[in-house]
C-alpha cells in the first residue's frame, strides 16, 4: 500500500473535541517542510531542466487530475502577474478539462491517452518540458501523457508523494516528497497536497529568478493589475531610486512597468 493511503496515525476522529482536530491538523502538517528538504537535489534537476527549456523559448506544462491537477493550474496562472511572463509559457492541464476545476469529474483520471491528446491542442514540441503532478504516483492521466512526451524527446519531470511510483519511473527528472499517512486517511488534498504546493512554489519561482524576472529581491516585471500592485510598484521604485512618491507615481504611469521605469530612469 503506498504511504498516502496508509491509514492515519490518528484514530476516533469524530470524537475530538474542535481544538484536537485542529492541533492534530496541524502537528501532521509540520513534518510537510521536512519532506520537502529531503527532495531538494531532485527539485534542483527539475529547476535546472526548466531553465533550459524556458530559456530558450520553450513553455512548461503541467498535468494532473482532481487536486493535483487544480494546484498545477493554481501555480501556472500565477506565474503572469508575478513574474510579467505572457500566459502560455505555463500551462496547466486538468484531467477532465476546465469542468474539472471546480467540479469532479467522474474517471477522467484513469483515461491514459487523454493527457496527450491534451498536449497536442497546444502544439507541443521537445523545446518545452511536461511535469506530471500526482500525489499518488499512479494516476493513468499523467503516466500516460509523460510517456508519450518522452517517447517524442520531450522533457519530463513530476511531482509526487510516495516512494518508488510508476509516475516517478516514468519521468526523466522525478520529484518524490514523501509525507506518510494523511490526518484523515487517503485525503491527500491534506498533507500531499501542501507538499505539492511547496514544490510548485519553488519551481516556478526559482526558475524565473534565474531567468532574470526578479531584481534585488522584487517582482520588477509583475503585471499592474489592481490598485495593490500599483501602490506595491511605486514603492519599489522609491526604494529603488530615492525619489518622492509623486515622481514614482509618474515614472511607473510613464513606463507601464517597474522594470522599464527604472531602466529609463537609469538611462
Amino acid at each position: 500500500m503506498s504511504t498516502t493511503e496508509s491509514p492515519s496515525l490518528f484514530n476516533n476522529l469524530e470524537t475530538l473535541s474542535t481544538h484536537e482536530l485542529l492541533a492534530g491538523l496541524n502537528s501532521v502538517d509540520q513534518t510537510v517542510p521536512l519532506a520537502v528538504a529531503k527532495a531538494l537535489p531532485q527539485i534542483e534537476r527539475l529547476v535546472e531542466a526548466t531553465v533550459t527549456r524556458l530559456g530558450a523559448g520553450g513553455r512548461l506544462f503541467y498535468i494532473g487530475a482532481g487536486t493535483s491537477g487544480r494546484l498545477g493550474i493554481l501555480d501556472a496562472s500565477e506565474c503572469p502577474p508575478t513574474f510579467g511572463v505572457p500566459h502560455g509559457v505555463v500551462v496547466g492541464l486538468i484531467a477532465g478539462g476546465d469542468t474539472a476545476i471546480r467540479k469532479a469529474v467522474e474517471n477522467a483520471e484513469d483515461d491514459a491517452e487523454q493527457a496527450w491528446q491534451d498536449l497536442l491542442a497546444y502544439n507541443i514540441t521537445n523545446q518545452d518540458i511536461v511535469v506530471g503532478v500526482a500525489a499518488s504516483g499512479r494516476t493513468p492521466y499523467v503516466i500516460g501523457g509523460l510517456q508519450q512526451a518522452r517517447s517524442q524527446g520531450i522533457a519530463t519531470g513530476c511531482i509526487v508523494c510516495n516512494a518508488d511510483s510508476v509516475v516517478a519511473a516514468t519521468a526523466e527528472f522525478p520529484v518524490e516528497v514523501v509525507t506518510g499517512p494523511e490526518f484523515v486517511t487517503g485525503s491527500t488534498r491534506l498533507k500531499a497536497g501542501t507538499a505539492q504546493k511547496l514544490v510548485l512554489n519553488m519551481l516556478t519561482t526559482a526558475t524565473f529568478i534565474r531567468l532574470g524576472r526578479v531584481k534585488g529581491n522584487k517582482m520588477v516585471d509583475m503585471q499592474l493589475s489592481n490598485a495593490k500592485l500599483v501602490d506595491r510598484g511605486e514603492k519599489m521604485l522609491m526604494d529603488e531610486l530615492g525619489i518622492g512618491h509623486e515622481q514614482a507615481a509618474a515614472l511607473l504611469h510613464q513606463h507601464g512597468s517597474v522594470r522599464a521605469a527604472l531602466d529609463a530612469h537609469k538611462s
